[in-house]
């Protein structure tokens, strides 16, 4: 018995080692930021068998690849688009471009996005409406939907199994049964309670109803990898109007539901710039279901783009597939620019260390700095996380307020009251780096003057965080705050 004992004690010492190895080992094969690698290899020591499948699931030793087969995709969907004429959004073929030239600040913003994303170049004659929760996103969304007469195209990170959720697959059921051509792409994730829950059944038995779940996590594929998740909300109705923004479709968001509404803004489009979210949608179509492009890039999805509006305005998708870290230098050039007035809105607030360091800065050479955030975060470590970050910002000047309850999921970057950045990405690590998200940056004082009123409703329904108060909370707190921006690089 003692021997038997001790042999699998050997075997089981033996494939710990040899994982730990194997995981060290996968580590270094890629550059990578050395606190993320030191705290998975640490993981995989420390916890045997949990660490190392840990590793497998969250540890982003599949982004590189995985992303890049995005970016291979996306680059075969840009040049079959620039190969065909009416392939293309007409907005690039048309001269359809804008130059912001509002002032300063503007120009050389839009000077450092021109070098980060020259295919996506900004577009003059936009609308742009902001919504606020789905009280007020879900009707406009709803009736155009039900307005449709050519094609529906909608993605979200989340579907939920619920009143919402079901009223809008009925709603797209009913026109896909009508003849328009509908496409759905959610998150598999986001999305678990409808995709097993049977939501998805009957719309793909529909004619003309096409839905994919978006995965890069395939254990019979040997893909273990359940980041890079698709983190968009687009809707794209005859290639003329589009919704965009945080709100998921699911009840949370509705002021009927005993939680809510989650706090949140949405936006809906008109003009050129509904053509990129349309490319955006498609690009990530072709990604999951190789539809065929020639089905796929045609007039009949980028009709004459008629200018709508005064607004210029400009695509950023970010993800791993993108060859630069297009978020994070996004809102880091807009928060250097910066010189009167910084208002950021996040409800996971767990920055890169440069973003952070940007608004100390501008808080430091008197730049009014006001961040908003949820007093009670859904996820407890991202709360803990960002709460770890606050002495240095207040130090610094940063006004920092926390919107009370319910939770706010809203996302917003209003620059000198000239510029926004608007749309899905969240100011935390994950959100900036694994995921797949879509902004708009828009040069427009009226719509930032609009999204100014709107935080200010925000912050007028929360508690400011003093300094002094702040430094005397309990010793407990900072140290479990502390020990989650420790893991923030796992999370």
């Amino acid at each position: 018995m003692h021997m038997s004992q001790h042999i699998l004690w050997t075997i089981g010492w033996i494939f710990h080692l040899t994982a730990f190895v194997l995981v060290t080992f996968h580590c270094l094969q890629r550059r990578r930021n050395a606190s993320s690698t030191l705290l998975w290899i640490f993981t995989a020591w420390s916890f045997p068998a949990i660490g190392p499948l840990l590793y497998l699931s969250f540890g982003v030793d599949r982004v590189g690849d995985r992303g890049y087969l995005k970016f291979l995709a996306d680059e075969h969907v840009l040049e079959t688009r620039k190969g065909t004429q009416t392939a293309a959004p007409r907005a690039y073929w048309h001269n359809l471009t804008g130059t912001p030239a509002e002032n300063e600040f503007q120009r050389e913003l839009n000077r450092t996005l021109n070098a980060l994303i020259p295919d996506h170049p900004a577009l003059s004659g936009n609308r742009l409406i902001p919504l606020v929760n789905g009280d007020e996103a879900y009707p406009r969304m709803l009736k155009a939907i039900r307005s449709a007469k050519h094609h529906i195209h909608l993605q979200s990170f989340i579907i939920g199994n619920d009143t919402i959720g079901r009223e809008f697959m009925d709603a797209l059921v009913a026109k896909a049964e009508q003849g328009v051509q509908v496409r759905l792409l959610y998150d598999r994730f986001g999305s678990t309670l409808a995709h097993f829950g049977g939501l998805f059944g009957k719309a793909r038995k529909v004619p003309n109803f096409q839905v994919a779940g978006w995965t890069q996590a395939n254990p019979l594929k040997r893909q273990f990898q359940i980041n890079l998740r698709n983190h968009r909300k687009t809707l794209v109705v005859d290639g003329t109007c589009a919704f965009f923004g945080g709100v998921n479709i699911h009840d949370e968001n509705i002021s009927t539901h005993k939680n809510g509404p989650i706090r949140d803004y949405h936006f809906e489009a008109k003009g050129p710039v509904v053509q990129e979210l349309q490319y955006s949608f498609l690009r990530d179509w072709y990604f999951i279901t190789e539809e065929s492009l020639g089905t796929l890039l045609t007039e009949q999805y980028f009709p004459h783009a008629e200018s709508a509006g005064t607004v210029t305005a400009r695509l950023i998708n970010s993800g791993p597939s993108t060859a630069e870290d297009v978020a994070t230098e996004s809102f880091f050039n807009s928060i250097i620019l910066a010189k009167k007035q910084i208002l950021a809105v996040t409800p996971y607030f767990v920055p890169p260390e440069d973003i952070l360091r940007a608004l100390r800065s501008a808080a430091l050479r008197g730049v009014d700095v006001c961040l908003v955030v949820p007093k009670e975060n859904n996820h407890f470590y991202a709360g803990f996380a960002s709460h770890a970050l606050y002495e240095e910002l207040l130090l610094a000047g940063v006004r920092i307020f926390e919107r009370r309850p319910p939770f706010m999921h809203a996302k917003a970057l209003v620059i000198d009251g000239e510029f926004a950045l608007v749309g899905t990405a969240n100011l935390d690590v994950r959100s900036l780096t694994l995921n797949y998200e879509t902004s708009l940056a828009v040069y427009s004082a009226e719509f930032a003057d609009a999204m100014k009123c709107i935080i200010h409703e925000d912050i007028n329904s929360s508690d400011e965080v003093i300094l002094a108060d702040w430094q005397n909370r309990p010793a407990h707190r900072r140290l479990i705050e502390n020990l989650a921006a420790l893991m923030t690089p796992m999370l």
